[in-house]
Formats: structure tokens, sequence, C-alpha cells
């Protein structure tokens, strides 16, 4: 039973009893840093007796020094071998008798002991063997040249950003740095080397370090692996096309295919074609191997889409699947195509959807507008014109803002390189916009009209100022008003397009919602059991939860190579557009990078106003491109 003036161990702590009151003991405990001791009234279980009272204080039992011992540690466990002596017996043997507000600095010297095992003060000591001890006494010189190592480490890392010299750090600090990467990385919440260095412990600021102490060059590009993407193309093998299947295909070959896309586009599942008086849309048809549940399908659907970063490109399926599927590779190509009539005032009337061979002709946007008055395209020409004028006259919103194509390629010396080439839009990039558009909205009307659970894609109306500013600034303020697009199984307005009904199916080898698309017509078109709506929601959900982080990455890694550039050039100077005022910062356009950022506005400046801006050093691990008028 516990005493006034009693010393306890209480969760490792010393702690002295004020009273006793209702059974119970109230004690008093050291005080915290500036704060005071705490009172508390705790059970008896919850505390050991170090020593019966009455002792003079707390504060003098954390005073208490021990005296030389009167008998070596391991001379008393030698004396006590194979015994479990109480702790106050073996104690008083060490240091003699003391008084009892020295018996916490014996139990802290006695628990710590290499050749003592204690558990509590009221337990027996467990004694050591010599052997025992020995290892003890190694595992801790062992623990202890490990601490010395790190607080030498964090000396170092310390000393290496401040003079931001990767010569300060040893080989062997990789070890400790792992954490710091994986951090920056997204991989782990935390990192020892940044909180005993004393740097924050956010991905962010362990970016910052890596680069300010030179462990990582600055090229490295976090931002895809901090969403949990891989850059390495798909694993998952794709199964060849089934020779049924090919036997069951129509023969289109006849027919004048066209697949227009970029020059430098390596992944075409996309075609165009004029016959019979219908527009027929040919897509490539990789769901006859990658069905759904498939090892190609679950990664497909983890992925998302085809990531297209600067520096390469990481499909959502295996590669093999393009040379069975993408258009115009092979003199024949298998497709899902989409026939389409049109009513008199060019809505879509009726859909038809057929399993195909196609011969497929690939021509850039610039060979198509060169050529877009011949026999072949004027009838695509016309039906794109008159499409987007029945968007127009539905309410649809089209922005124009520059887009910029980055590359990063090695130069002689192996250094990557940036470079800039600007989109050029003209017709028949629209042109073919438009065909993709109506491929979107017959698949779903098709879909709608024979109750295929699908995948639709919707948006709000917006809700836009009733004068908006001419040029980049009126672009940017109607971009800045749209709603966010939605995926689900439900059928709704796309109000961005002007279209009462969309799906999106004309990328299945990059985008997975496509992808699961074409699953379904496949399903529908031979008869089999159709995903429910359930499966699909969900199927869906993932799929574009995924491409959300891929396109976010795409962004991130383009403004991680416009900041490396402007890190190569640092004499770069060139021109902003302002596209809004602001308070103190506006937000500005860089025309050359396809960059948008903020910088302090100059004063007067205006809404399309064009200034000349320069970088004052990019913050790579904020995405900073620090630009600042001339």
């Amino acid at each position: 039973m516990f005493r006034e003036k009693d010393l306890l161990l209480y969760k490792n702590l010393p702690a002295v009893v004020l009273r006793i009151e209702n059974g119970k003991a109230v004690i008093t405990l050291p005080p915290k840093g500036k704060a005071p001791g705490e009172t508390k009234s705790i059970r008896e279980k919850d505390a050991a007796l170090l020593a019966r009272g009455p002792v003079s204080g707390l504060e003098e039992v954390l005073r208490a020094e021990l005296p030389e011992p009167e008998t070596p540690p391991e001379e008393a466990a030698e004396l006590f071998a194979g015994e479990h002596p109480p702790f106050p017996e073996l104690a008083s043997l060490i240091w003699g008798n003391l008084p009892p507000e020295a018996a916490w600095a014996q139990w802290q010297a006695l628990s710590s002991s290499p050749w003592f095992r204690c558990t509590s003060p009221e337990e027996p000591v467990c004694i050591r063997s010599p052997e025992e001890a020995g290892e003890e006494l190694r595992a801790r010189e062992e623990r202890q040249q490990k601490e010395k190592d790190r607080e030498a480490f964090f000396s170092r890392l310390r000393r290496a950003v401040h003079e931001r010299n990767r010569d300060c750090l040893l080989p062997g600090d990789g070890v400790f740095l792992q954490d710091a990467e994986a951090l920056a990385l997204g991989q782990s919440g935390k990192s020892a080397a940044l909180q005993g260095a004393g740097f924050r412990e956010t991905p962010e600021a362990a970016h910052s370090v890596l680069l300010q102490c030179g462990w990582w060059d600055r090229r490295k590009n976090p931002w895809p692996a901090r969403k949990g993407l891989r850059l390495t193309g798909a694993a998952a093998a794709v199964e060849p096309p089934p020779e049924e299947d090919d036997r069951q295909r129509e023969d289109f070959t006849h027919m004048t295919a066209l697949a227009i896309d970029n020059a430098w586009s390596d992944d075409p599942d996309d075609a165009v074609s004029f016959y019979g008086g219908k527009l027929w849309i040919h897509i490539a048809d990789p769901a006859v191997s990658v069905r759904p549940d498939t090892p190609a399908d679950r990664e497909a659907r983890a992925r998302g889409a085809t990531l297209y970063l600067p520096e390469g490109t990481f499909r959502m399926l295996h590669a093999d699947t393009l040379s069975w599927f993408a258009l115009g590779l092979t003199p024949r190509s298998r497709a899902l195509s989409f026939g389409i009539g049109f009513s008199g005032t060019g809505a879509v009337q009726d859909v038809e959807i057929k399993r195909t061979f196609v011969s497929v002709r690939r021509m850039s946007y610039a060979e198509a507008e060169a050529a877009k008055d011949t026999p072949e395209l004027a009838p695509l020409f016309a039906i794109a014109r008159r499409n987007a004028e029945r968007r127009r006259n539905a309410g649809a919103v089209s922005i124009t803002l520059p887009e910029v194509r980055i590359t990063v390629q090695a130069d002689a010396e192996g250094v990557p390189r940036v470079s800039f080439f600007p989109v050029v839009h003209n017709e028949a990039s629209d042109m073919v916009r438009e065909m993709m558009l109506l491929a979107g909205e017959a698949a779903a009307r098709f879909a709608f009209r024979h109750g295929i659970p699908f995948q639709y894609i919707s948006q709000e109306s917006p809700s836009l100022p009733k004068e908006l500013p001419g040029g980049p600034a009126g672009e940017f303020a109607k971009r800045r008003h749209m709603k966010a697009r939605k995926a689900g199984t439900v059928p709704a307005d796309h109000a961005g397009l002007g279209l009462g009904i969309y799906s999106q199916v004309t990328s299945p080898l990059r985008r997975y919602g496509d992808l699961a698309a074409h699953q379904q017509l496949r399903r529908f078109l031979s008869g089999s059991e159709l995903l429910s709506a359930e499966d699909m929601t969900l199927r869906i959900a993932q799929g574009d939860a995924a491409q959300r982080l891929c396109t976010q990455a795409e962004r991130e890694s383009r403004l991680h190579w416009t900041l490396n550039f402007l890190l190569d050039n640092p004499d770069w100077q060139g021109e902003a557009v302002v596209l809004e005022e602001n308070g103190s910062e506006c937000p500005v356009l860089v025309p050359e990078f396809g960059l948008e950022t903020r910088i302090a506005r100059p004063a007067g400046a205006e809404p399309n106003d064009r200034l000349t801006v320069k970088s004052g050093g990019p913050d790579l691990s904020l995405l900073d491109p620090n630009l600042y008028p001339l």
C-alpha cells in the first residue's frame, strides 16, 4: 500500500505521493519543458514502489547523483549469478545505503546496465551471464556507433544543402537518403533523414533538399511517381486476335479509310470514310482480345490511360496491341466501324456498328488540309462544318488557347534537352475533332436505344459572364467558368459540346473508358450477356480516377521540363499575355511554352496586354517558374 511521500515509478517516470484519497494515490510528476509537473490521481496497480518515504520532494529526486559504486556492477552480477535479487538489495550492494531520493537514479543506472535486466522495481532483477552482458555491450556499441553515424550524416546533409555541394556527402549516404527519396516520390509520408537534419517532412521539402544537396539531378521527374504511376509500359500480355472473330468480320477494304492525325502520332486508333452516302468512323478494336477482367483489362483499368510525357510514352496496353490493332500499320486493320446516317438538319439519325477489316491510309493534318477539296475528303469536311454549326446553335462552348508539344531528347553528350513545338490547328484538325464527336454521340445513341449499360460523358451548363474580353483573356475566362466533366452510366447533356447525349469511344488503345465501352458494344453485337450497370459504373469510376491522375502527371511533367529549359537557358526572355486582372498578381500565358502561371501585376496591366518576362530562378520542387515582368 502506497503512503504519503513514497517515491514511485509511473510510466517510466519518477513520481512522489502527495496524499492518499479514496483509495487512490495523488502523485506529482516531473515538469515537461517549461510546464509545471502534472498532478494525477492513480490506482495502486498503475505504479510501482521505488522507495519508501519520506522523500523530501521531486526536485531532490531529480537532482540526486550516485556516488562511486562500492561494489562494481560486474562484481555484483558475479555475486548474484544464478539468483534474482530484489532491486533494493542489489542497489544497496552496489552503492551502500543511500537516502530514498537516490532510488530513481539507482533504477536508471541498473535498468540501463548491460549486467542486469530490470522489468519493475517490485520485481526481482535478472542477472545476465558474462556472455550475455558482452553481447549486450557490443549491441549497445553498435547502436551508439549507428547513432553517431546518423548524427554525422545529418550534419553533412545540412552542410550539403547550405553549400549546395554534393561533395559534402559520402557515397554511402544513399542509405540514409532512401526515406527522403521515398517521401519525394510519394511512396512514404515520413523521412527520418529530413527530420533528423531539421527539414520539413513533405514531398516538396524532400524534393528541394535532394536537389539542393545535389543527390538528385534536377532533371529527375518525380511527379508521375508521386501519383503512383509507373514509367513503364503495360506488362500484362494481350492475346492475339481470335481467328474465329476474324472470320466474322465484314470486309470494308473497298472503302477509302483515312487515319488523319499529327505527324508524330504513333498509335493511330481512328479513321474516317464517306461511302454510300453514309459516314463511317472506324475505331481500333482491341476489345476482341482485351476482355473484361483479363489481366490486360485489370492493368489497363488501373492505369486509366496511356501516359504521354515529354520524355516518353507509357502505354495502357501491352506494346503488342499496336501491331494487332492500331489502324494503318498493316495492309488490313481490325476495326469496330460506326456507320452514321443524318437527318436533313444534320442530326444523327441512324447508327449501325459492325466488326470489320479496313484498309487504312495514314495522313497528317497538313496533308489533309492541302487535299480538303478532293473527292475523298470534301464530303468529310462538309459534314464536319455542318456538325460544328449544329453544336454552336445548341450552345457549344469553343475554347482556343495555344497548345505546345514538348519533347525531351538526349544530346550528343547524353544530356536531356527540351524542345517546344507549337501545335498548329487547321480545318483538318477541326474536321477530325467533329468526326470523333459524331462517333461519341452515335455510340451513346446506339447504346441508349438498345438499353445497353454504357459509359456516358456529361457536363453541366457553364455560368459564363454576359460580356467576355476577346483574345486569350476571353478564352481563359470561358475555361475558368466551365463545369467539370462527369463519367457514368446515366446519360445527360454535355453542355460544353452542345450535345444531348455523348460518350467517348474513339481511343480504346489509350483510354480505359473507351475500351470498356467497346467491350460492352462487342458483347451486345455477339449476343453475349452484358455487363450490369453496377459493374460498368465501378469500371468507369476506377478508369476515370486513374485517367485523371495521368492528366495531372502529364501537366506537372510538362511544367517540370519547361522549368528545366529555363534553368538551361538563364538568359531567356519571352512574351506573356495577361489573362485576368487579379489584385497584386495576375495570371499570364506564355505562348512559346503553352505555360500558364502567375506574376506580380505591373501597374496598369489589363487583360490581353503583352509583357516581356524573365525567370528569376525556377523552383522545381514547387513547379514555380518564378517569372517577373521586365
